[in-house]
């Protein structure tokens, strides 16, 4: 039975660990011994149809199990297994984002921040991504430079002071003043172009690419000297991709010659060499033809330290092609995997309480945690309520919607679900097996660096499963309610 809920909004407490994350592609040699005897699991819960959002709902204890019976219902949990390393969970902050923060009270402002960044009254984001000028939710298109100016003499981020730069220190600071932050151009200045033009796709003329690099890392630097330290770049955001917004079409051995002749000597030569370099930054369909003409290169595969991806492609509400992604992470152990952006498409204001917002949030998460992925991003950390600001009208759901009329924070159910991973599953922590035996429930965990499991469920059916969470001879028996999200925090 479930516990008298606590009040519903992020009750817990835990500090799962802030330890610096280390990268790691291949399990852990040399299995180490783990017993829960003496332990609890202490259940957090998200169900539709109830208030139960983050909600501590049982503490459970296990009991001997040495052979489950067919007819269980279990998940499987093997904490001596590990695998990838997670480098963070987090969001976008764009300049949609930062205009609809700035335009909300001061109140509402602070209510953001510790609900997204403070890891015991919030969520615990760790993970960062800005655009390289704009994107199409800005408020409109620009660029740091005049045209025409292929020496970049006139660079100047000064658009970005006014709400984006300030919006990124607090959230730094908001993060306990480290936030691993990356950055990502939609497109170059439209006289880079072969259509002249920043949006509707076109490529970057030849004659540029030099420029187009230099760019990257005049911006990289210019953020750096205003305090904002950037740990990573992608090469471009959905670069096969010919959208009405900005946008720049990069074929695989086009971005993997603007990689080894340009972008990473570059950045190299720039004292900028260290910085993670993210091929791809597009969907799962095409991810292994991009990763393999790329990465079978030594002279480019030695600048990127991984591929991004996205979830648009075609989406069944079942298949999201994660078995892509494990035939890159087996390829290209040596690799890393991020996703660095998904959204709900199509907004509409009687939307936001739509549950399935969240469920494919949930399935994404551990499909692509399984598959190898060590971080894990977010688009928009906050829209307003007509899903903007975006000069395209390409609107989007955020898991955040700042109601500008009201002047209030709207919580979509998505921010329940991302926070089931993000803030019990913290930078460092280990992925572990867990194994479901009924397709009902769905799961994925980890190991954090203070020794916590954190064990994941959800139960998309209509239905209420009871289920045994089994480690090492030991079993807790708990129940998932119809369309939850369930972690369960064993110390």
């Amino acid at each position: 039975m479930l516990h008298k809920l606590l009040p519903t909004l992020l009750l817990a407490t835990l500090s799962a660990g802030n330890s610096t994350a280390q990268q790691a592609a291949r399990p852990a040699s040399g299995p180490q011994a783990y017993s829960v005897v003496g332990k609890k699991a202490q259940v957090y819960t998200t169900a539709a149809n109830t208030n139960l959002r983050l909600s501590a709902t049982d503490n459970l204890s296990f009991q001997l199990a040495p052979q489950p019976l067919e007819t269980a219902v279990c998940i499987f949990v093997d904490p001596t297994k590990t695998f990838q390393t997670l480098l963070g969970i987090g969001g976008a902050l764009t300049d949609a984002a930062a205009e609809t923060f700035a335009k909300l009270p001061k109140a509402a402002q602070q209510e953001f921040m510790q609900a997204y960044y403070s890891p015991t009254a919030g969520i615990g984001y760790t993970l960062a991504r800005t655009s390289i000028h704009s994107s199409d939710f800005s408020s409109a298109s620009y660029t740091y430079v005049a045209d025409n100016d292929k020496e970049l003499q006139s660079f100047s981020v000064q658009h970005d002071e006014q709400y984006r730069i300030p919006f990124i220190k607090q959230a730094q600071a908001a993060a306990g003043g480290q936030l691993t932050l990356y950055v990502s151009p939609w497109s170059p200045p439209a006289w880079m172009k072969d259509n002249q033009s920043m949006l509707q796709g076109g490529k970057l003329l030849p004659e540029f690419r030099q420029t187009w690099a230099d760019y990257y890392v005049k911006f990289i630097k210019e953020y750096e000297r205003q305090g904002i330290p950037i740990w990573g770049l992608s090469v471009q955001n959905e670069p096969m991709a010919r959208q009405k917004w900005e946008s720049c079409v990069f074929t695989a051995t086009e971005e993997r010659d603007f990689i080894k002749q340009f972008l990473g000597p570059t950045l190299k030569n720039g004292g900028l060499g260290a910085k993670k370099l993210i091929a791809w930054d597009h969907n799962r369909d095409q991810v292994y033809q991009r990763a393999s003409t790329i990465l079978d290169d030594p002279q480019a595969a030695q600048y990127v330290w991984g591929i991004g991806y996205h979830w648009y492609e075609t989406w069944t509400g079942s298949s999201m092609l994660f078995d892509n992604l494990r035939r890159v992470h087996e390829t290209y152990p040596d690799k890393h995997l991020i996703f660095t952006e998904g959204c709900v498409e199509n907004f509409q204001f009687a939307g936001i309480s739509n549950w399935a917002l969240g469920e494919r949030y949930g399935m994404s998460m551990i499909g692509d945690f399984n598959a190898g992925t060590v971080a894990w991003t977010d688009w928009n950390v906050l829209l307003d309520q007509t899903g903007g600001p975006n000069h395209v009208g390409n609107f989007c759901y955020a898991p955040l919607i700042g109601d500008t009329r009201s002047g209030k924070l709207l919580y979509t159910n998505s921010y329940y679900y991302i926070g089931h991973f993000s803030k019990f599953i913290r930078p460092g922590a280990k992925r572990i097996i867990s194994s479901s035996n009924r397709d009902v429930l769905q799961t994925t965990a980890f190991r954090n660096p203070d020794g916590q499991l954190a064990v994941v469920v959800l139960n998309s059916s209509e239905k209420e499963q009871p289920f045994q969470l089994w480690i090492k001879g030991q079993a807790a028996a708990t129940v998932s309610p119809p369309h939850s999200i369930l972690t369960l925090l064993v110390k």
